[in-house]
C-alpha cells in the first residue's frame, strides 16, 4: 500500500510538473507570440502527420524485432505480433507511471510466450544502455554538425540537467554511486553464499541470475549485424520523422535536415524528465527551435504538433494491443490445437 502510494504521489510530481512545465512556456511566451502559436495550430498542415505516424509505428515494429534478437540467445522465439504488442503496451503505461512499462512488458511477454519475466528484465536493461549510447551518437552528429548553432545550448542544458553543481560535488556523488555499487555487490555475494539456502533469498539469486542471462544476451548474439542494422533504422525513423514534422507549419519547414539531429537529441531529453515528455518536449523543440530564428509562437506550435502525433500514436496503438492480445492469443490457441 505505501509503495503504491509512493508511486501514485510520484507519477502526480511529474505530471504536474509536465502541466506546470506547459503553463510556463505559454505564459513566458507573451501574448503575441501564444496568439502566433494558436493561428500556427489552426493553419497546420494535420496530413503530413500521416506520414510521421507510419514512420513511428516502423521504429516501434523495428524495436520489436530487436528485442526478439536480443531473447534468441537464451533459447526464446516469442512470435513478432505479441512482441511488438508488449511493446505497444508498455509505451502505454509509461504514460501513465514512469517505467511500469518496462516491467509490464516483460510480464505480457511472459504470459503469453511462456518467456521468463526475470531473463527479459535483462534485455530490457541492454535495450536502455544501447538506446542511451545511440543518443549520445545523435548529439555528436548534432553538434558536429551544428556547432556554431547550439554548441552553446548543449552545454549549458547538459550541465543545468545531468551535471549540476560544482566539479568535487559531482566527483564526490559519482564516487559514492561506485563505492555503494561495490559494496552491494560484495554483500550480496556474501549473503548468497552463506545464506542461499533460505527461501526469500533462493528467490532473489534466480531474479539475479536470471537479470544476468539477460544482459548476457548481448554478448552471444547470434546476428550483431541485424541488432546494430534496427537500432539504426530506429533513430532513424525518430530523426525522419522529427524532420517531415518540420514541414507540418510553413514557419518551420524551411528548417534544414541537420536541424533534425539538435531537435530529436533534445526533444529526448523532455521525453526523459517528464512523462511522455509532457511540458518538456515541446519546450525543448521551441529553445532550439529559436537558435534557428523561428520564433517562440511556431516553435512551440510545431514542439506541440510533434508531441501530439507520439502520444497519439502510442495512445492509439497501445490501447489496440492491449485490447487485441488476449484476442490474438486465444485464436492462435485454437489454430495450433489438435484437433480430437
Amino acid at each position: 500500500m505505501k509503495k503504491a502510494i509512493l508511486t501514485i504521489l510520484k507519477y502526480l510530481f511529474f505530471l504536474g510538473l509536465g502541466i506546470f512545465l506547459v503553463w510556463w512556456s505559454i505564459h513566458k511566451m507573451g501574448e503575441k507570440n501564444w496568439e502566433e502559436c494558436k493561428t500556427a495550430l489552426e493553419s497546420a498542415r494535420y496530413a503530413l502527420l500521416v506520414p510521421v505516424f507510419f514512420i513511428l509505428i516502423a521504429s516501434h515494429i523495428s524495436r520489436a524485432i530487436r528485442w526478439r534478437i536480443l531473447m534468441k540467445p537464451m533459447g526464446y522465439k516469442p512470435g513478432l505480433v505479441n512482441t511488438f504488442f508488449a511493446v505497444m503496451v508498455g509505451y502505454l503505461a509509461n504514460l501513465a507511471v514512469p517505467r511500469l512499462g518496462e516491467v509490464l512488458k516483460c510480464t505480457i511477454l511472459g504470459k503469453y510466450e511462456k518467456v521468463p519475466a526475470d531473463k527479459l528484465v535483462g534485455t530490457i536493461l541492454v535495450e536502455r544502455a544501447v538506446d542511451v549510447v545511440s543518443l549520445l551518437l545523435v548529439f555528436i552528429i548534432a553538434v558536429a554538425t551544428q556547432a556554431g548553432i547550439i554548441g552553446g545550448y548543449a552545454k549549458k542544458t547538459i550541465q543545468a540537467n545531468f551535471l549540476s553543481g560544482n566539479k568535487e560535488g559531482i566527483i564526490i556523488k559519482l564516487a559514492i554511486v561506485i563505492v555503494t555499487v561495490i559494496v552491494i555487490y560484495f554483500l550480496l555475494k556474501f549473503v548468497f553464499k552463506h545464506y542461499g539456502n533460505i527461501g526469500f533469498v533462493k528467490r532473489i539469486k534466480i531474479l539475479f541470475k536470471g537479470v544476468g542471462a539477460g544482459l548476457s544476451s548481448i554478448k552471444n548474439l547470434q546476428n550483431k549485424t541485424a541488432f546494430i542494422l534496427h537500432t539504426v533504422f530506429i533513430w532513424c525513423c525518430y530523426a525522419g520523422g522529427t524532420y517531415l514534422g518540420f514541414f507540418v507549419i510553413p514557419e518551420t519547414s524551411g528548417l534544414p535536415i541537420a536541424a533534425a539531429f539538435p531537435v530529436l537529441a533534445f526533444a529526448s531529453i523532455g521525453m526523459i524528465i517528464t512523462p511522455g515528455g509532457i511540458g518538456t518536449y515541446q519546450w525543448f523543440i521551441m529553445e532550439v527551435m529559436l537558435l534557428y530564428g523561428i520564433d517562440e509562437g511556431h516553435g512551440y506550435a510545431n514542439g506541440m504538433l510533434q508531441w501530439v502525433a507520439q502520444f497519439f500514436i502510442i495512445l492509439l496503438v497501445g490501447f489496440i494491443s492491449l485490447i487485441a492480445l488476449p484476442y490474438y492469443n486465444r485464436q492462435t490457441t485454437k489454430l495450433t490445437s489438435p484437433k480430437r
